[in-house]
C-alpha cells in the first residue's frame, strides 16, 4: 500500500537522534530517505549503547527505510555531490552546529537557489539566530535551558534525566510537524519551499503548559513534585500491598467521587470541600494519604482490578518486560518482530501515528554503511570511474 509521503526525497545529513528521528518518521509514511554518513565509521548511533555484531541494535530502529550513502562532508567533492542531491529532493534534514553547512557552502541560501521547492530541516541547539546560536547544544542541555530539568526528580534532591533523549525527540518531532506544514504550503499554493528552524530548548519548552503564565501572573516558579501532579488532586503514585506502585488520575470532579467510593470512602466523595479541584489541591496531603492507606493492604493486580471497574484512571509502571508482555501492544502493533542482518530476531516499535487509509509501514531494515552509496551516486550522474577515485580517496 502507497504511504501518504510516497514520491517525497528525504536527504538526511543529521546524526544521532533528533534529525534522523525526524527522517525515520517521515520514511515510515512513505518517504525515500537517503541518510550521508562519513565513510568508515559512519552515524555515531552505530556505536551508541548495547552492541550486536559491532552495531547498536537501536540502529535497526532509528535507521528503517533509510539508504545509506557514504560522504566526507569536509571535502569539495562531496559538496557537489550534496549539491546534486538537494538539486533532486525534497527536504533536506540536518542537525549540525548553525553555520556548519555555511561554511561548506551549503547553506540554506545557496541549496535554496539551487532548489527553490527544497524545503530544509534544521535542528541545532539554540536556533539559527539569536545570541547562543554558536553554542554547542545536545539534548541535555536544552531540556535544562527549556525548563524541563528544574521540574524532573523529587522536592531537594537533585535534578534528575527522564530517563530517555526527550529533548532530542521533543525536537525531531516538532521537525516533522514543520516539515509537514512546509509540503502544505508549498504544494497547495505551488510556491517556494522554506526553512523550518527547529532549537531543541524551544521544543522542550513548548511541552511547559502553564509556567509561563503562572509566572507572569501570581510570580509563582513550580517546583519538583516528585510523582505528584502539583495543584491537581489526586494525582499520584500509591505504594501497593506487594512493593508496586499504583499511577491514579482521580482528578475529575465525578471521577473523584468514583473514586472515594471504591475505596470505601464514601464520606469522603460527599465532602462540599472536595466537589472541585481547587478544594482538593488545598488538602492534597490528606486526600493523598486516604489514598495510600487504602492502596497499602493490596496488591496491585488488586488495586488496578477495583479502579478499573470503577472507571478509574489508574495504572501501573511498565518496564520493557512488561511492555513486551503486554497483550494490548501486541494487538495494536506497537511490537514488530523483524530481523538483523545476520538474521538475528529482533523487536522493534511499530508505527505511530495510526493511519486507516495509508497507515506507515516499514519496507526495508536499517541499512550496512555505505550500502547505497553505488546506486545513489551513479543515479546523479556520477560515473564508476569517479567513484573508484573517490574511494580511493577515502570521500567515499
Amino acid at each position: 500500500m502507497a504511504g501518504p509521503l510516497d514520491g517525497l526525497r528525504v536527504l538526511e545529513l543529521g546524526q544521532l537522534i533528533a534529525g534522523p528521528f525526524a527522517a525515520r518518521m517521515l520514511g515510515e509514511f512513505g518517504a525515500e530517505v537517503i541518510k550521508i554518513e562519513p565513510p568508515g565509521s559512519g552515524d555515531p548511533l552505530r556505536k551508541w549503547r548495547l552492541l550486536h555484531d559491532g552495531t547498536s541494535v537501536w540502529w535497526a530502529a532509528q535507521s528503517r527505510n533509510k539508504r545509506s550513502v557514504t560522504l566526507d562532508l569536509r571535502t569539495p567533492e562531496a559538496h557537489d555531490a550534496v549539491r546534486k542531491l538537494a538539486a533532486t529532493a525534497d527536504v533536506l534534514i540536518e542537525n549540525f552546529r548553525p553555520g556548519t553547512l555555511e561554511g561548506w557552502g551549503l547553506g540554506w541560501d545557496a541549496l535554496h537557489a539551487l532548489n527553490p521547492r527544497l524545503i530544509m530541516l534544521r535542528v541545532s541547539g539554540y536556533g539559527q539566530t539569536g545570541p547562543y546560536r554558536d553554542r554547542p547544544g545536545f539534548g541535555l542541555v536544552g531540556e535544562a535551558m527549556g525548563g524541563l530539568r528544574h521540574l524532573s526528580g523529587e522536592p531537594g534532591r537533585p535534578p534528575v534525566r527522564v530517563g530517555i533523549s526527550i529533548g532530542d525527540s521533543l525536537s525531531a518531532l516538532h521537525g516533522v510537524i514543520g516539515v509537514l506544514l512546509a509540503l502544505r504550503q508549498r504544494d497547495q499554493n505551488g510556491g517556494d519551499g522554506q526553512c523550518v528552524d527547529v532549537a531543541l530548548y524551544e521544543s522542550v519548552f513548548n511541552m511547559m503548559e502553564s509556567l509561563l503564565p503562572e509566572y507572569s501572573v501570581f510570580n509563582e516558579i513550580r517546583q519538583p513534585a516528585g510523582s505528584s501532579l502539583p495543584g491537581i488532586t489526586p494525582s499520584n503514585a500509591y505504594l501497593c500491598a506487594d512493593g508496586k506502585y499504583a499511577l491514579i488520575a482521580g482528578n475529575g470532579d465525578s471521577i473523584f467521587k468514583r473514586l472515594m467510593t471504591a475505596i470505601g470512602r464514601p464520606d469522603v466523595a460527599a465532602n462540599p470541600a472536595y466537589a472541585h479541584n481547587d478544594g482538593r489541591a488545598r488538602d492534597a496531603a490528606t486526600i493523598d494519604g486516604i489514598i495510600g492507606d487504602w492502596a497499602r493492604r493490596y496488591p496491585l493486580e488488586q488495586v488496578l482490578r477495583t479502579l478499573n471497574e470503577a472507571r478509574i484512571p489508574a495504572g501501573k509502571v511498565y518496564d520493557i518486560a512488561d511492555i513486551c508482555a503486554d497483550p494490548h501492544y501486541r494487538a495494536r502493533d506497537m511490537i514488530l518482530d523483524a530481523t538483523l542482518d545476520d538474521g538475528t530476531p529482533v523487536k522493534l516499535p511499530g508505527i505511530v501515528p495510526k493511519l486507516s487509509a495509508t497507515p506507515g509501514g516499514v519496507r526495508r531494515g536499517a541499512p550496512r554503511l555505505g550500502q547505497d552509496t553505488d546506486r545513489v551516486l551513479e543515479s546523479i550522474g556520477i560515473d564508476s570511474g569517479t567513484r573508484a577515485d573517490w574511494r580511493a580517496r577515502g570521500i567515499i
